[in-house]
C-alpha cells in the first residue's frame, strides 16, 4: 500500500491503492470520537435536564419528552438529505456545517421560555447539526478501514459512553451553581468543537488496481485456433490455384511468428495488472442517493430492525434518573447510576469490536445474540427496587447497548446487508427508517408513565421493541442466502445450455468455440472442394 497524493495539508485528499487501515484514519478516528460525544453523549445525558424542565415550564413527562423526540425524529428523518450533502459537498463541510447547527439550537434553547420554543431549537434545528455531523463522520470513518473496521468504530464510538459518564455529574454540579439555563449555554457553546472536530475529516480516493488473469489453456486454444484457421486457408489457396503447395512465404513467416508465440506462452497463469488512471473511461455520474438498496430483502429485514430497536436506545437514558428518584434514591446517587451505564457501554462496544474482528465468524449472529440479552435487561429494570438493584440493571443494560450501539450502523458495510459500495446510501435509508420510532419512542415510555405513575412501565414498551427488533434481525440472512440462490440458479442453467443452430461450414475465429466445432469446420471444407 503505497499512498500516492502529495501530503501538503489535511485539505487535500488522500489517494490509496487500498484501503489504508490506518494512515490517516487514525486521524479520522479521533476526530470520530469526540463527534460522538458532543452528539449521543449529549442527547442521552439530556436527562438530567428533565425535572428541571417539567418544574421549569410546568409540563407533562410526556411533553418534555417531546424534546428529545424530536431531536431524534430530526435526525434520523434527514439522514437522506445528508448523505446527499455529504456527496455533492463533501463530509468535511457536511460535518462542520452541522456542528454549527447543534451549537445554535442549543444555545437558542436555553433562553426558551415555551416548551414549542425548545422543540424549536433543540428538537428541530440541534436535530438537523446532529444528522449533518454523525452520520458523515461515521461513513468516512468506514471508507479508512477494512479488517479493522469493526474495532475501530466500536473504539471511536465509545465518545458518547464517556461523554455520559462525565456530562452527567458535571451537569449536575454545574446546574446547582449557575441553574440549568447557563448550563444549557455553556453544553451548547461546548458544542463547537464539532466544527473543529469535522476540519479533520480528510476525503479519501481509492484507486484500485485490475488485476486481469488469463490462464494457460485460454491462450493455448486461441494460438491453436489461429493455426488451423491459417492452415485452412492456405489450403483453399493451394487447391484453387491448381498448384499443391501447403506454404507460400508470407504464410511461413505468419506461421513462424505464431509458433514463435506459442513457445513463449507462460506455464502458471498469466496476470495483467492494469492501473486504473490508464485506462481512458468515462466517469459515471455519482449518485447522490441509491434508493437501489430497498430492492434488498435482506437490507429491508435489517431496517426494520432498526426501526424498533431505535424504541429501546434513548428512553432507559432518559427515565433512569426519574426512575431511580421515584424508587428513593437521591439525585446525585441517580447521576452516577447514569455514569456506571456509560462506563458499561465503553466495554460494551470494546469486546464487540474485538469479537467481530475475529475472522471466519459471521458479524450478524453476533449482534442477534447481542440484541436478545439486551431485550433480557430491558425486562429487568422494573424488578429492581432498590439502589444496588438498579445498578446492576443499568450495568448490564449498558453492557448490551454498547455491544449493539457500537455495531448496528457499521454492520451494514458487510455483505450480508449492504456492503461497503453502497455503505453510505444505505445508511441513509436505514437512519431515515429509524426515524419514525425516534419519534414516537420517548413520547410513547412518557404516556405510560403519566397513565400507570410509574416510571417502571416506560421500559416495558422499550423491551416489546426491541422483541421485535430480534425476530427482524433473524432473518436478515436467511433473506440474503436465498436472494443468491436464487440469483445463481439462473447464471448456472445459461452457462451450461450448448450451442445449438451452428452450421458445420461456418468458419469462424471465435476464442468461445469449442476445438471440435473447429475440426468439423475444416473437414468440411476439404470435401467441399475436393469434390
Amino acid at each position: 500500500m503505497t499512498v500516492k497524493a502529495a501530503r501538503m495539508s489535511c485539505i487535500t485528499p488522500n489517494i490509496y491503492d487500498k484501503v489504508p487501515d490506518g494512515g490517516w484514519g487514525w486521524i479520522v478516528a479521533f476526530a470520530f470520537f469526540f463527534v460522538e460525544a458532543l452528539t449521543y453523549g449529549i442527547i442521552k445525558s439530556f436527562g438530567v435536564f428533565f425535572t428541571d424542565l417539567v418544574e421549569s415550564f410546568e409540563e407533562t413527562n410526556s411533553r418534555i419528552s417531546w424534546i428529545i423526540s424530536i431531536c431524534v425524529f430530526v435526525l434520523t428523518f434527514t439522514a437522506p438529505l445528508s448523505t446527499v450533502l455529504s456527496n455533492r459537498f463533501g463530509h468535511r463541510l457536511t460535518v462542520m456545517l452541522g456542528g454549527v447547527l447543534i451549537s445554535s439550537g442549543m444555545v437558542a434553547g436555553s433562553f426558551a421560555r415555551t416548551v414549542v420554543e425548545m422543540y424549536i431549537s433543540i428538537g428541530i434545528v440541534s436535530g438537523f447539526g446532529y444528522c449533518l455531523a454523525f452520520l458523515p463522520a461515521v461513513t468516512i470513518l468506514s471508507q479508512y478501514f477494512d479488517k479493522k473496521r469493526s474495532l475501530v468504530t466500536a473504539v471511536a464510538s465509545t465518545g458518547e459512553c464517556f461523554a455520559v459518564f462525565s456530562f452527567a455529574p458535571a451537569i449536575t454540579a454545574l446546574k446547582e451553581h449557575v441553574g440549568w439555563r447557563n448550563s444549557l449555554l455553556f453544553v451548547g457553546l461546548l458544542q463547537l468543537g464539532i466544527v473543529a472536530c469535522g476540519s479533520l475529516l480528510r476525503p479519501i480516493i481509492i484507486k484500485a488496481q485490475e488485476e486481469v488473469k488469463v490462464s494457460p489453456a485460454e491462450e493455448q486454444r486461441e494460438t491453436k485456433y489461429m493455426l488451423e484457421n491459417e492452415q485452412t486457408r492456405t489450403s483453399i489457396d493451394s487447391i484453387d490455384s491448381g498448384v499443391e503447395v501447403t506454404t507460400s512465404p508470407s504464410n511461413k513467416h505468419r506461421d513462424a511468428k505464431l509458433e514463435l508465440k506459442s513457445e513463449e506462452e507462460p506455464k502458471e497463469n498469466t496476470e495483467v495488472l492494469i492501473e486504473s488512471s490508464s485506462i481512458p473511461n468515462k466517469e459515471p455520474k455519482t449518485q447522490l442517493l441509491d434508493f437501489s438498496v430497498m430492492k434488498d430483502y435482506s437490507f429491508i429485514c435489517y431496517a426494520l430492525f432498526g426501526l424498533f430497536a431505535t424504541l429501546g436506545f434513548f428512553a432507559p437514558s432518559l427515565y433512569i434518573i426519574p426512575l431511580s428518584m421515584s424508587l428513593g434514591i437521591d439525585k446525585d446517587r441517580s447521576a452516577y447510576i447514569l455514569s456506571a451505564m456509560a462506563i458499561a457501554e465503553v466495554f460494551g462496544r470494546i469486546s464487540a469490536g474485538w469479537v467481530l474482528n475475529k475472522k471466519p465468524i459471521r458479524k450478524i449472529y453476533i449482534e442477534l445474540i447481542c440484541v436478545i440479552l439486551l431485550d433480557i435487561a430491558l425486562f429487568a429494570f422494573p424488578f429492581a427496587y432498590e439502589f444496588w438493584g438498579v445498578m446492576m440493571c443499568s450495568i448490564f443494560f449498558g453492557f448490551m447497548l454498547g455491544t449493539v450501539a457500537g455495531t448496528h450502523i457499521p454492520m451494514l458495510a458487510e455483505d450480508d446487508v449492504a456492503g461497503i459500495e453502497k455503505m453510505s446510501s444505505a445508511a441513509g435509508v436505514y437512519v431515515f427508517v429509524q426515524s419514525l420510532s425516534g419519534l414516537a419512542g420517548p413520547p410513547l415510555s412518557g404516556m405510560l408513565v403519566d397513565t400507570t405513575k410509574n416510571y417502571k412501565s416506560a421500559f416495558y414498551s422499550c423491551a416489546a421493541g426491541m422483541l421485535l427488533a430480534a425476530v427482524f434481525l433473524s432473518l436478515v440472512r436467511p433473506c440474503k442466502k436465498g436472494l443468491c440462490q436464487s440469483k445463481k440458479q439462473p447464471a448456472d442453467e445459461a452457462i451450461s445450455e450448448p450451442l445449438h443452430d451452428v452450421p458445420d461450414d461456418f468458419i469462424e475465429p471465435d476464442l468461445d468455440k469449442s476445438e471440435d466445432s473447429v475440426k468439423g469446420c475444416d473437414s468440411s471444407l476439404s470435401r467441399k472442394y475436393m469434390c
